[in-house]
Parts: C-alpha cells; sequence; structure tokens
C-alpha cells in the first residue's frame, strides 16, 4: 500500500512527479491528477467531490494552497488528509530533506577582490590575502596601487600570483606600472581614460575604460569608441558613485550604458557604497547583487578593508548564486538559501506561555529548562517557572551553588538573552545560528 497519495492539477502534475523523484523518498506513493489546472483553486469540498480514487493508501496529500476544512475530504476518502507546502519546492524540505534547486549555484557575475595597498605588503602576505580571497569565491584578485606613484616589485607579484594559477587585475594609473605588468601576463587593468588612453594600443591585457574625471556619460562612450576603433578589449565602468553623493545617478548611468550597450561587457565597483555607509554589508551585497543580475553586468569589484565588510566577498559569491537563481528562474529571492540571514533567523516557531506553563506542570525533574519568546525567557523545573528579561536577574533567584552548573546556567542564559534581543531561534545547549558565518568563513 502507498504511504501517500499526492493529489495536484493538470499543470503540476509533471513537476510534482519529477520532485517526487529526485527526492527518492523512503515511502511508496501514488499521484492523482484531478481534472482542473491549477492545484492552488481546488478547495476541499471541490477535492472531496472529484477525488474518486483514495483506496489502499495511508494519507492523502493536498496543496498547501488549498482551503477548506480537511475532515470534508477525510470523511470521503476513509484516510487522513494533510495539508503540505504552498510551493513544490518545499516539498521535499517538509519531508526532512535538502531543498531540490536544479542549477543553484551558477552565476554570471565574476568577482574581483582588491588586495588594498598591495604595494605596501609582503609576498607573502599578498599570497595569504588572495589564497583567502579565492576560498571566498573570488574569481580575480585585484592589486591595489597608490594614488600617486607605482608599484616597484608589481612584475614579480604578478608573475608569482598567475605561477599558482590566479587570475590578475591591477588598480593604477602610473604608466611605468602598467607597462611591467602587462609584460608579464596582467589579465585586466583597472582603469582608462583620456588621462592614460595613449596606452591602450601598446597593452596585452583586458582594460576597464571609466568616464574622465569629474565628466559624465558621454565622455565614457568617447573612450569606449576610441578603444574600439584601435580594435582594444575593454570592459565599461560608468563608476558607483557613494551615497549622498550621486548614488541614484549613478545608477542610472549604469542602467543607460546597459540599454546603449546590450552587449557589452560591464564593471560594476560597490566599494564606495559597503566601504562608506555605516551598515553591515551583507544586506548591501546581496541587493546590488540582485541589480547587478537585472543589469547583466559581467565584473563587480569589492574590498574588506573596514571591519562591517570583512566577508564581503563571501557574501557577494553567495548573492550573484542567489540572485541569477531567483533571476533564472523567475521567483522572489526568498526560502531559496538563507545563509546570507546572518544577524536575525529566518522564520520559526517558539512555544507560547500558555504551551511551557502547561509544560511545566508536567515536569517531576529538578532539571532547568530554557525557552524564549520575541520577548522573555523562560527557566522552569518542576518546583519553579521564572520570566524575565535580565540573565543576571534570573540567575540571581536560581539559588545554584555547583560552580560547574553556575558557569553552564551564565552561558545559556546569556545566550538566551542575545536571542531574544536579535530574534533568533534559541535551543538550550545548541548554538545560536550566524548563516554563513556559522560555516568558518571569518576573515584571515
Amino acid at each position: 500500500m502507498p504511504d501517500y497519495l499526492f493529489v495536484t492539477g493538470k499543470l503540476a502534475a509533471d513537476a510534482l512527479a519529477a520532485t517526487l523523484e529526485r527526492m527518492e523518498p523512503d515511502f511508496e506513493y501514488e499521484v492523482a491528477v484531478l481534472n482542473i489546472s491549477v492545484a492552488a483553486l481546488m478547495d476541499t469540498r471541490w477535492i472531496a467531490r472529484h477525488l474518486t480514487d483514495a483506496q489502499g493508501c495511508y494519507r492523502v496529500m493536498i496543496s498547501g494552497w488549498c482551503q477548506g476544512d480537511l475532515s470534508v475530504i477525510e470523511e470521503q476518502v476513509g484516510v487522513p488528509v494533510i495539508r503540505g507546502p504552498k510551493d513544490l519546492k518545499d516539498l521535499p524540505v517538509f519531508f526532512g530533506r535538502e531543498r531540490v534547486r536544479e542549477g543553484y549555484g551558477q552565476y554570471r557575475v565574476k568577482i574581483l577582490a582588491e588586495i588594498v595597498e598591495a604595494y605596501r605588503m609582503s609576498w607573502e602576505d599578498i599570497l595569504a590575502r588572495a589564497e583567502y580571497y579565492r576560498a571566498s569565491g573570488a574569481d580575480i584578485i585585484d592589486l591595489g596601487c597608490p594614488v600617486q606613484g607605482g608599484f616597484p616589485g608589481v612584475a614579480e607579484v604578478i608573475a608569482g600570483l598567475k605561477e599558482r594559477g590566479f587570475t590578475v587585475s591591477l588598480d593604477t594609473f602610473d604608466p611605468g606600472t602598467i607597462l611591467r605588468a602587462d609584460e608579464v601576463g596582467l589579465d585586466l587593468l583597472l582603469s582608462i581614460n583620456s588621462q592614460n588612453m595613449d596606452l591602450a594600443p601598446r597593452l596585452h591585457c583586458k582594460v576597464v575604460v571609466i568616464p574622465d574625471f569629474g565628466e559624465g556619460l558621454e565622455s565614457l562612450e568617447r573612450n569606449a569608441a576610441q578603444l574600439e576603433e584601435w580594435g582594444v578589449p575593454y570592459v565599461m565602468d560608468p563608476i558607483l558613485d557613494p551615497l549622498s553623493f550621486g548614488f541614484t545617478e549613478s545608477l542610472h548611468r549604469f542602467y543607460e550604458t546597459r540599454r546603449r550597450h546590450p552587449e557589452a561587457e560591464m564593471l560594476m565597483g560597490l566599494g564606495n557604497l559597503t566601504e562608506l555607509t555605516d551598515a553591515d554589508s551583507t544586506g548591501i551585497n546581496a541587493l546590488m547583487a540582485g541589480v547587478i543580475t537585472e543589469l547583466g553586468i559581467d565584473y563587480v569589484l569589492t574590498t574588506e578593508v573596514i571591519s562591517w565588510t570583512q566577508g564581503a566577498v563571501r557574501e557577494l559569491d553567495l548573492s550573484r548564486k542567489l540572485m541569477y537563481y531567483a533571476h533564472q528562474n523567475r521567483v522572489l529571492p526568498k526560502e531559496i538559501d538563507d545563509s546570507l540571514i546572518t544577524v536575525k533567523d529566518p522564520p520559526y516557531e517558539h512555544y507560547t506561555e500558555a504551551e511551557l506553563r502547561r509544560m511545566h506542570q508536567q515536569l517531576r525533574d529538578r532539571n532547568l529548562r530554557i525557552f524564549t519568546d520575541d520577548n522573555w525567557i523562560y527557566v522552569f523545573n518542576r518546583d519553579i517557572f521564572i520570566r524575565g528579561t535580565s540573565p543576571d536577574d534570573i540567575f540571581a533567584q536560581l539559588n545554584v551553588a555547583d560552580v560547574s552548573h553556575a558557569f553552564y546556567l551564565g552561558r545559556e542564559l546569556e545566550r538566551a538573552a542575545l536571542a531574544v534581543q536579535l530574534g533568533k531561534k534559541y535551543i538550550q545547549e545548541e548554538e545560536l545560528r550566524w548563516g554563513y558565518l556559522s560555516q568558518g568563513w571569518a576573515a584571515t
């Protein structure tokens, strides 16, 4: 006898069958396709009238979108009926499996990770930083140079990185540094405009073309046209300005550049946004990865200098995969991959105070249980039931004499208080969830 009979409509039938097959479930099942296009349009009374064959199964599952009393169907078919998830993609999760996300992990945009002030660093430090960026997801290592002056050892550094399989870009306007770097196999130069345009025909690498300083989109057009005439391969960067200094206008430049040049390669640098805004970089990177995906940007440049941008390369790596998947499948970038929800938490359910008090009444031992909800910490055993917000105040009421037990409770209460403060899920004796940060991706 099949464990489940899955009820669906005609449009979702093939997708349901494919999802179940990929799940390789450890239960037997059958699929009942009713005479309706969209399963979400069914209600329980309609299903009860049209589900004529549910014999020989242990339970029936209907779409989470179906409204109505389940008992109406149960009375008709004689077996339990359960309401499944609303989204078919959540079916594996419903049964305790990983979400089926075919094609997830693909992306278009390449990440340039800048080693800021590389010219000041030792070879060992540059290599360590490059390895960290590569492990974080970077495709290209960008070497930062001084605003004025050159990078004397640039050829040796680039040669060393190339020997180790790195793709390398260079951020400088210094002619001598550019030519030495190009001789040893530089892959990408940031940047070219009318100030150093004369170097472009002599280079073997691809260049990033930008507007002239203090000028706008038309100067970018002129510079790109000149490179086009010379046959120099280039990437266009209209330049993203900081908030309060033309950010919105610069977004329009990117949009307009893509409109005018639908096939051109483009780059967007996010340092002016992440490094110059007092906000965690995680959400900024996720948002801008969505913009980058919609505009079809080919390269994104980022840095990890100021403290709140540590991990920015990893954030962009996760963001580009999330946004590409959402864009390709025409779905919201939600409930696909929650790795970028770090300080706060994905939705979760907690026990109500009434449920906890009923649990308290049934206890027969003195072991302390700790729970939280949106506002309170609860601590109870058979003898006490304490509700509070301050770990110190709660601990003072516990009268704990044993040192090791006191240490344990102090640690748990502080963790519970932090969970309440941040809106995170607390489970006694388990670490709080920190998204991708829980996976050991701290900066080195």
